[in-house]
């Protein structure tokens, strides 16, 4: 359909609270979801969040066979989820590299749990349910921090870290 305009840090929008979606097979949500699908392919994201195309719905997309900018990470099915719902189903954390279509070019160690349990809506009303771990979960995690206003600076616990990918990758290069 169309490859909408991914907001940068910095936008306000971003920062906001998204509201729950009350009819998740309506028309409107549909177009919302195949944009989003497009947005993301075309950027190559491994995810996106409404919030990210200044839409403040809990909606999220994330999937990918193989995504050029983690090539290392399995594949993840295409899924779409609305009012999605997290809950971390051991303590156990681990940090690791992420980047966001929002902060183009910008990776940093983030700690994130590596294993939770997910439910939402998909886009026809159905209940969605799955228990995941490792890249998976960052990907879920990350995706629905988004809904809450949160960029994944805000998780990290050093900036030291923080840099953009040519010259972090670099240095661990030489």
């Amino acid at each position: 359909m169309a490859v909408r305009r991914i907001l940068r840090m910095g936008d306000p929008l971003l920062r906001r609270q998204a509201r729950e979606v009350e009819d998740p097979t309506s028309a409107d949500i549909k177009l919302l979801i195949q944009d989003m699908l497009d947005t993301m392919r075309h950027y190559d994201g491994a995810g996106l969040a409404a919030p990210q195309i200044g839409i403040d719905l809990q909606l999220v997309i994330f999937g990918f066979e193989h995504n050029p900018r983690y090539p290392d990470q399995p594949a993840i099915p295409q899924t779409i989820l609305i009012n999605p719902m997290i809950t971390p189903t051991s303590q156990e954390k681990f940090e690791d590299w992420e980047g966001c279509l929002s902060l183009p070019g910008i990776r940093g160690q983030v700690p994130r749990f590596h294993q939770i349990h997910y439910y939402g809506l998909d886009k026809n009303g159905n209940k969605v349910e799955n228990e995941v771990s490792g890249f998976h979960a960052r990907v879920i995690q990350h995706e629905c921090d988004h809904l809450e206003g949160r960029l994944f600076p805000d998780r990290m616990t050093s900036l030291e870290t923080l840099g953009f990918e040519e010259e972090l990758f670099q240095q661990n290069q030489t």
